[in-house]
């Protein structure tokens, strides 16, 4: 996890536009570089640089002596990186991971090299030899990228959307800025001036395709096919370990986020054989948020004392959680209501992680709800296709929701967040199997995951069942929700005449609630006119919810009150 930040033909001094790459600094607080590209006095690389892999001679831009006309800024890790060297016979320089990216656009192109990568990724690479720039981001996003391109052909680059938003320009930039688009790469030409010209934009993966890196993986074939209950269970057993597996490489601590919920308790269990397994020898730090005796923290406890964690309590008291909720949207860069509420705790727990521990890389159960069906509304699916047609929505758009929250609350503290459900492999592989496969049965939403892990022992049996949970409701009580405990507080603050006129002040998205027009006050104060940064708010499907919270639903009242 780094922040990168580049621009193109600057009108504008650059030592003052340097000033903007300041402002995604929490994302490297290891290093810091700023560098001009030689004979493009008006281009230049900001990089932020959390050390985690290859300390001495990971800094960035990339150059290397074999290709002195390639210039590369990523963020991410590409977990097939020894795997390539091995197939290709590639020659590397440094023990950078990145540095394959340089090797496979010598040899195939940028369609090869966006392709070919397994891991996470957002990057920029300058080829002067042929005077072009390249853009690419990783299948969901994992990633941040955002962009913006002015007419005259000023391009500017940023992992995160602050970096960008204060550059001086000759023309305004306003309303230009928007994020990269995840499973694409952007070809541009690189004109003499330094300024650019967008030639093509590609999307080169998608979440139901198997990935071309198959090939270099470490388990290239499956046992068996099929989609008999036993098989299917089988490989996505072999499948998820392999995502964990694969991810374990780094030179820092590694940690787990452990709400007691089903994702992260797999995660954290599958984490910490595989960590005996390989002798990494510390004890892997699990790290819970909730209120006192919150369903997220007893449940976590659990899970910890069955998988034999270092746990971590973090007691969220109401005051903290409310004071910190202008940091939350400023880091966040969104308005949205379940976004921010799931932000509060997760931020919290970040900043307890980077202040009190020395766990730096740290794995997250992120991307299963929306690959497995997890949400509760997923109960009212008309039908096992409409389901699975869902279910590929919400992936392609988790950049903009939980993706995004799980990026910036741990980047905002300099931690590098890891996410096995979204490995490209295990996600293709599930979306490959028939609708009524996947469809929640037997009134239990992540039927099929659950079942494939039953017999593993890796949880103690109420966990591996344990009914949905929002993160922003598990760590609260029982009798008063977060979402509540938040609109209390926000009732207050926000008059009804301001609220009955919200439309008219926000036409695009307005706010129907105190809570949604409190945060777009926040929001509208560190980016005015971004709103359409946010296309749409989430909300369940299928039902006539007014809240996004799960606890709002019927289903989850009937769960809790038999």
């Amino acid at each position: 996890m780094c922040g990168i930040w580049a621009l193109f033909g600057s009108d504008e001094c650059l030592s003052v536009q340097c000033l903007s790459a300041m402002k995604i600094a929490h994302r490297g607080p290891d290093a810091f570089r700023f560098e001009n590209v030689n004979g493009f006095t008006n281009c230049c690389f900001g990089f932020h640089r959390l050390a985690v892999v290859d300390q001495l001679y990971g800094m960035q831009p990339i150059r290397v002596k074999k290709f002195p006309y390639l210039w590369l800024c990523y963020n991410g890790e590409i977990y097939n990186f020894k795997q390539l060297q091995k197939q290709f016979g590639f020659e590397y320089q440094t023990l950078v991971d990145g540095e394959v990216i340089l090797h496979l656009y010598n040899r195939g192109g940028i369609e090869q090299t966006a392709s070919m990568l397994d891991g996470v990724f957002a990057f920029i690479l300058l080829d002067t030899a042929n005077r072009k720039v390249f853009l690419a981001r990783d299948t969901y996003g994992v990633r941040p990228l955002f962009k913006v391109l002015t007419d005259d052909g000023f391009l500017g680059v940023c992992s995160e959307a602050k970096g960008l938003i204060n550059l001086k320009h000759s023309t305004s930039l306003c309303s230009k800025v928007e994020p990269f688009l995840p499973g694409h790469y952007e070809v541009l030409d690189l004109k003499p001036s330094g300024k650019v010209a967008s030639v093509e934009l590609v999307k080169f993966h998608s979440c139901k395709d198997e990935p071309l890196h198959v090939a270099c993986d470490t388990v290239e074939a499956l046992p068996s096919a099929g989609f008999d209950l036993e098989t299917v269970k089988s490989n996505i057993r072999i499948l998820f370990e392999n995502a964990v597996r694969k991810r374990l490489m780094a030179h820092r601590r590694i940690g787990c986020l452990l709400s007691g919920g089903l994702d992260s308790s797999l995660v954290a269990a599958v984490l910490l054989k595989l960590m005996k397994e390989i002798n990494i020898n510390y004890p892997l730090q699990t790290f819970a948020i909730g209120m006192e005796n919150s369903p997220d923290l007893l449940a976590a406890r659990k899970v910890a004392a069955h998988i034999g964690s270092e746990h971590h309590e973090v007691i969220l008291n109401t005051e903290e959680g409310i004071q910190a909720i202008e940091e939350v949207i400023f880091s966040l860069e969104t308005y949205d209501i379940t976004t921010i509420r799931a932000s509060i705790g997760m931020y919290l727990v970040s900043k307890y992680i980077r202040k009190k521990t020395d766990s730096v890389v740290i794995f997250s159960g992120e991307g299963s709800d929306e690959l497995t069906q997890g949400y509760i509304y997923f109960h009212k699916a008309p039908s096992p296709e409409e389901a699975a047609e869902e279910s590929e929505r919400l992936l392609k758009e988790l950049y903009l929701f939980d993706v995004l929250r799980a990026d910036r609350t741990t980047a905002a503290h300099g931690l590098e967040l890891r996410v096995p459900f979204l490995d490209h492999r295990f996600t293709s592989y599930y979306l490959s199997l028939p609708p009524e496969l996947r469809i929640p049965k037997n009134g239990i939403e992540k039927y099929l995951l659950r079942l494939s892990f039953e017999d593993s022992n890796l949880l103690p049996k109420e966990i591996l069942w344990r009914p949905k949970e929002a993160f922003s409701d598990g760590i609260a009580s029982v009798k008063k929700s977060w979402f509540s405990i938040l609109q209390d507080y926000i009732d207050q603050q926000v008059d009804d005449l301001l609220l009955e006129k919200a439309a008219e002040k926000y036409p695009f998205n307005p706010p129907k609630t105190k809570e949604s027009y409190y945060y777009r006050q926040i929001f509208e104060k560190h980016y005015p006119g971004r709103s359409s940064w946010l296309p749409h708010y989430w909300m369940p499907r299928w039902v006539k919810a007014t809240d996004p919270s799960a606890r709002t639903l019927k289903h989850y009242k009937s769960a809790t009150q038999e």
